[in-house]
């Protein structure tokens, strides 16, 4: 009998042994598997990442064409499509100081406006921008 449980003790000696070294081996591959997923996942966001700056970069490349267009076709062109009417009373205001149709001197305008109140003056003013008459 105890031979036998000798033997057992052996085996289970062995056994435990064989356990702790197969745990151990695990716990290394789990190790080396997580830092390996981790490397992944930053190799993957900086993919991403660059990914997304390109295509910003285009966007932003397609808006700044656009806007040199856009100021392009404002230089040639003297009116506004967009372009809305002076009112009646602020046309004759400014025909009496010589100031007529297209774009006005802001010098000939600050004189033509200096018998107005200051709410005068800048509703005129608006008025002009608005109309495209100033910039």
């Amino acid at each position: 009998m105890e031979n036998d449980e000798k033997q057992i003790a052996e085996r289970l000696e062995t056994a435990t042994a064989l356990l702790e070294k197969m745990l151990r081996r695990l716990e290394e591959r789990a190790a080396a598997t997580t830092a390996l997923s981790g490397e992944v996942e930053r190799i993957s966001a900086t993919v991403e990442q660059t990914r997304r700056e390109a295509e910003l970069a285009d966007k932003l490349a397609a808006v700044e064409r656009e806007l040199a267009e856009m100021k392009a076709a404002a230089a040639h062109s003297t009116l506004n499509p967009l372009r809305r009417t002076i009112p009646a009373a602020t046309t004759e205001m400014l025909a009496k100081h010589g100031i007529g149709e297209g774009p006005v001197d802001v010098r000939a305008l600050d004189a033509a406006l200096g018998g107005l109140s200051l709410e005068q003056r800048i509703a005129v003013k608006s008025q002009l921008l608005r109309a495209g008459a100033i910039a």
